[in-house]
């Protein structure tokens, strides 16, 4: 269900200007778009120009938004994704919060918390988890970044800490992965990892990969090495999560948020029942609801709702579990990593921003209640190059105690010592 809801024109329209809202002709509107563009998208417009200044009202508006009428947004359409800096979406209308000097609950930072087995040294990783005995869950990329590193280094990239000494638990996977990706782990202690790249050989990766605690496989999603949008195949999946009931939902497509995503890219949610069997999917590269442009991460809150990091669209998405849009967060930044804890405080890790695709913004971990478009603390990224927005990992775990774990991705490694950064509660 691709963009059912046109949330910048139902839910967002009262927050475009009225040039955009009451164009009283075609030219004014057409002499107005490029005031309206960066409020409104071009599908607003659109519908903006079929009601007149009479407006629609909201089931008008819900009918010429029908899944029977093409997405206007997506790139399937012809749609030309928005140059860097901007996302055509409200996000580029929002100020940081990061700004206003919020409060940072966990101020003291332990890098290089955790060590690797036999003295390895951390390459990158884009994700922790916490699993249900309370303890960490992340995985090293075998030494490598997003080179493919552990299709030829046969060491177990997969590893467990103790939350309060560091100590190594567990650790496994050698041989089974070329790039690791997204890290969940369910209910049951079982450990979901998705692998988003192939090797050269054709036979890893663009799966995802269930196994027990102790390191048993136990399912696989998608076709090893095989990219695609076909039955029972994958292309890229960033992330995994489950249910309590098992249902299971990944996020697949990692190119979308690139000015000109390769022929084949997806950006998509499929969902699964517990025994792997492929349920139903929804989402193109596009910048509408329910469109997205790199879905990087996904979390679950306490009402079961569907939390997506879109991150090439500066958002978080939030949908129902049948894939139903229900709502978009713009104050968390461009999201890596998203994390919500029993009580519904939500994390969002941001490793991405720069000066050049997301102006007068910095990186680290926005905070705020999963119920709310609202940051209320902040915990910022490291110092590093002199780099006014400075850098941060890409996934995010907390602790019952709310200790925090960043998992230091490529851009942020060479700033710190190690892999999981801590940053312990106040």
């Amino acid at each position: 269900m691709r963009g059912l809801l046109l949330e910048l024109t139902m839910v967002r329209m009262d927050k475009a200007p009225q040039s955009c809202v009451k164009a009283p002709s075609l030219m004014e509107a057409l002499m107005s778009f490029s005031d309206c563009s960066t409020r409104v998208i071009p599908f607003a417009v659109a519908l903006t120009l079929l009601a007149g200044c009479g407006g629609m009202a909201d089931d008008e508006m819900a009918m010429a938004a029908s899944a029977d009428m093409p997405s206007f947004t997506a790139i399937s359409s012809g749609f030309m994704l928005p140059a860097p800096g901007i996302t055509g979406t409200p996000a580029d209308n929002i100020t940081d919060p990061a700004l206003r000097n919020l409060p940072n609950p966990n101020p003291t930072v332990i890098t290089h918390w955790a060590k690797l087995p036999d003295g390895r040294e951390w390459g990158s990783t884009a994700g922790a988890d916490i699993g249900p005995d309370g303890h960490v869950w992340a995985y090293d990329r075998c030494g490598g970044g997003l080179d493919g590193g552990c299709d030829t280094n046969l060491v177990d990239p997969i590893v467990k800490y103790h939350k309060d000494t560091g100590e190594l638990l567990a650790a496994f996977g050698a041989g089974l992965f070329v790039t690791p990706h997204g890290i969940h782990v369910d209910d049951d202690g079982n450990v979901w990892v998705t692998d988003f790249a192939g090797n050269a050989a054709g036979t890893k990766g663009h799966q995802v990969i269930k196994f027990s605690p102790e390191g048993e496989e136990l399912m696989r999603l998608g076709e090893a090495g095989v990219p695609g949008s076909g039955p029972g195949q994958l292309n890229q999946p960033n992330d995994v999560i489950t249910t309590p009931e098992g249902i299971i939902f990944v996020a697949d497509g990692h190119s979308g948020q690139s000015r000109n995503p390769g022929e084949g890219s997806t950006g998509r949610i499929l969902k699964y029942t517990a025994d792997g069997e492929f349920i139903m999917e929804w989402g193109e590269i596009g910048i509408g609801p329910g469109e997205f442009r790199t879905p990087h991460a996904l979390e679950l809150d306490s009402r079961g709702r569907l939390f997506v990091a879109d991150r090439g669209n500066h958002r978080i998405q939030i949908f129902d579990q049948d894939g139903n849009y229900l709502d978009s967060y713009y104050q968390f930044s461009r999201i890596s990593g998203l994390f919500i804890t029993a009580d519904d405080m939500l994390y969002a890790i941001d490793s991405e921003t720069s000066g050049g695709n997301h102006p007068g913004w910095v990186t680290g971990i926005r905070i705020g209640s999963a119920h709310a478009d609202v940051v209320t603390a902040f915990i910022p990224g490291h110092a590093y190059q002199e780099r006014p927005w400075n850098t941060a990992g890409e996934g995010v775990a907390v602790d019952a105690d709310g200790n925090v774990y960043g998992a230091e991705g490529p851009g942020s490694r060479p700033a710190v010592d190690g892999g999981l950064t801590k940053y312990v509660r106040q």
